[in-house]
């Protein structure tokens, strides 16, 4: 008789939390410890000492205060961008004012979520851009894309650069703006996770931003100038 397989264990997401605040650090990791499929590798007071705590090991997931003084929340959330750190970054915020959330998704942030929001809130955010997804408020998500809709426009054409897409590029750029998540584009173009990859990484390189937002911002008023391709092979 054959015996039934144990299911399978979770993937693990290592988290790290960067909180000028040791009292919400602290019962912030607690919380997330108490999780199945969540660590927390290291805790940060500052941006400048959380590499520092990261020494020898990785995140996958960076929950940022985006009340660190000196803008530096920003500014670290941007070197990370800039290295090609594979971390994705939560900003966690007392507000949620369009303009911060702005200057964030520009830096490479993956999710605005305000502190006063559910733990379970977060918990579904955090497993959500680990799986490669994107979270902006509902209530500030149209405003945010307006601002960065402005922004684009000021500084390029997006209509030379619809053109210059590759067919491939093409079919996850409509898919990216339908709203589907890293890991279904995969599914439904049948590629692997890295190549999905790599192409939002083209696409963030020919558009100049530095988040899927910001290509699904500046894409969705000109998609009329993209013809579609076909079904996938």
């Amino acid at each position: 008789m054959a015996v039934p397989s144990a299911p399978a264990a979770p993937q693990v997401i290592h988290v790290l939390i960067v909180d000028q605040r040791l009292a919400f650090r602290d019962a912030l990791s607690t919380r997330l410890q108490a999780e199945p499929d969540l660590t927390v590798v290291a805790k940060a007071h500052s941006a400048k000492f959380a590499p520092r705590v990261l020494v020898g090991r990785s995140a996958d997931v960076i929950l940022l205060d985006a009340e660190l003084p000196d803008d530096s929340a920003v500014a670290f959330c941007a070197d990370l961008t800039r290295s090609g750190d594979q971390s994705r970054v939560v900003m966690v915020s007392a507000g949620s004012q369009p303009e911060r959330i702005v200057a964030a998704v520009r830096a490479g942030a993956a999710a605005w979520v305000r502190k006063d929001e559910s733990v379970d809130h977060l918990l579904r955010v955090i497993r959500g851009v680990a799986r490669g997804d994107t979270w902006i408020p509902p209530s500030e998500l149209g405003a945010v894309l307006r601002l960065l809709i402005e922004d684009q426009d000021r500084r390029r054409d997006g209509d030379d650069l619809l053109e210059s897409l590759t067919r491939r590029e093409r079919d996850v750029l409509f898919l990216l703006v339908e709203g589907a998540g890293r890991k279904e584009i995969a599914e439904r173009l049948q590629l692997s996770a890295n190549t999905v990859r790599t192409h939002l990484h083209s696409l963030m390189v020919k558009f100049g931003v530095h988040s899927t937002l910001e290509v699904v911002a500046l894409a969705r008023p000109r998609l009329g100038a993209l013809p579609q391709s076909g079904e996938p092979r």
